[in-house]
């Protein structure tokens, strides 16, 4: 096997002499990072006033939203060039065309998607790197005295219509759209959608439903399937057949009927002697009420037939699960219809599982890039940290992680190889050298990374004073 050197030259030579292997030029580009790294910084650059969200997977564009947000302005990064006639170029000042925002982005289109009473949600974007597509959502204002709705839970807040939008990011076209109206979707951090190759999943709080759709490859949102007060696409039209048998009485959703069918033949099959097996039974009739009271909070696809659905109590909120009271996991087939795993959030078997597939958990299986993604289940170091975690927590339920991407303005951020534990590679400053001046407040960094050019935009903001757009790049 040839030596593989982590030097600039030698790897470019290895790129033009070897091919990879199927699947793994995208890691190999990745690799250059260790490299090219952003060796310059250009403070307060001349930008619009947008609010930058983030770069796709692919490196081909920069999503953004309008201030008022309401437009969505889509960017394609370009690299910064100018000319010297010195001989010694890298000791001369950048001109003064690098303090535009426009050296390093091209517009490409601004696309009006909300109304006057409606905004996009900022924190909401799914990319279909497969197509170049796009999903935005834009929704009204909540209904603080909603109307009652039969089938709606009344103690989640109402929206009057929230519309999901399908846009091609080359030019800007909204292909399809999807609209609920009278309901809730938790938008922020992408809590209430899943997304797995062309299916999309869409959990509708209000009314306790998993929308399923096929994005296609013209653009088109196609219906799938409905799982919640039915789950097979003939449910409905059987109990209107035998409507003189369900008349009058009380009947649960179709996915809680699983769920308790599950729970009951566990107990049944499982437990041999006799005597355990009633008394098991008599501790799931004791929780029955628990079981029917549950609602369904988050959902994500495991892959094309399975979901992984989190179920949780009423007092839980509506836009975060609090940790007070244990929550649990179900995995559900949508071709059978039926339950396949049942956990509570304490369960040594799902933190198992969660331990050995990672990857099913947290990666998207639309980006090349997941595939060479660090985790718990392919690195002995993340594994490490992960364990530590875990024991270190004083509650189980806290199972998926979360990072944060906020950082102090004031003080560097810095970045090491994990080829070389302990050294620095480079480190990026978001703010002044002299800090912040007495009195002030102490501004906040938001970071945008482009995937695997040495180029990032640090934003900073304060309250009452005007955004601060950073770019770092290699000059």
């Amino acid at each position: 096997m040839m030596f593989r050197s982590n030097n600039l030259a030698a790897r470019v030579f290895e790129r033009q002499i070897l091919t990879p292997r199927p699947g793994t030029s995208v890691n190999l580009v990745r690799l250059f990072y260790e490299n090219l790294v952003p060796s310059c910084t250009i403070y307060d650059v001349d930008c619009p006033d947008h609010g930058f969200h983030k770069f796709t997977d692919d490196g081909q564009y920069l999503v953004s939203f309008s201030r008022n947000c309401q437009d969505l302005i889509v960017y394609r990064p370009t690299w910064f060039s100018f000319s010297c006639k010195e001989e010694d170029c890298d000791s001369h000042s950048l001109p003064e065309k690098a303090k535009r925002f426009d050296s390093f982005f091209t517009q490409l289109y601004c696309v009006s998607l909300a109304s006057s009473t409606e905004y996009i949600c900022r924190q909401f974007f799914l990319y279909v790197q497969s197509h170049q597509f796009g999903l935005f959502a834009t929704c009204t204002a909540r209904c603080i005295d909603a109307p009652t709705t039969e089938g709606a839970i009344d103690e989640i807040p109402s929206i009057e219509k929230i519309t999901f939008y399908l846009v091609r990011l080359e030019d800007g076209v909204i292909l399809d759209e999807k609209a609920f109206c009278n309901d809730f979707v938790s938008l922020a951090e992408i809590m209430g959608v899943s997304f797995y190759e062309d299916l999309l999943c869409i959990l509708s709080l209000r009314y306790q439903t998993l929308h399923v759709l096929q994005i296609l490859n013209s653009g088109g949102l196609v219906d799938v399937r409905n799982i919640g007060i039915f789950c097979r696409e003939d449910d409905e039209l059987f109990l209107n057949t035998h409507a003189q048998i369900t008349q009058g009485g009380y009947f649960l959703s179709g996915i809680k009927q699983r769920l308790l069918s599950f729970v009951f033949r566990r107990i049944w099959n499982e437990e041999a002697d006799p005597t355990l097996r009633v008394q098991h039974l008599k501790e799931f009739y004791f929780r029955f009420q628990d079981f029917v009271d549950f609602i369904m909070w988050k959902m994500q696809f495991l892959d094309r037939h399975h979901l992984l659905i989190r179920f949780g109590h009423m007092d839980k909120g509506v836009d975060r699960i609090t940790i007070q009271h244990p929550t649990f996991f179900a995995v559900y087939n949508m071709e059978t219809t039926e339950i396949v795993a049942f956990y509570e959030d304490s369960s040594e078997e799902l933190y198992s599982l969660f331990e050995q597939f990672w990857g099913d958990f947290h990666c998207s299986r639309n980006s090349l890039h997941a595939n060479f993604i660090s985790s718990h289940c392919n690195n002995i170091y993340a594994l490490d940290e992960y364990r530590c975690m875990k024991n270190s927590a004083n509650s189980t339920s806290q199972l998926f992680p979360i990072f944060h991407h906020v950082h102090s303005a004031e003080r560097p951020v810095e970045f090491t190889s994990r080829r070389q534990p302990n050294v620095l590679n480079f480190k990026i400053k978001s703010g002044p050298e002299a800090g912040v001046p007495d009195g002030r407040p102490e501004r906040s960094s938001l970071f945008r990374f482009h995937p695997y050019l040495p180029l990032a935009l640090s934003i900073q903001r304060t309250n009452m004073q005007p955004t601060v757009v950073n770019i770092h790049f290699r000059r």
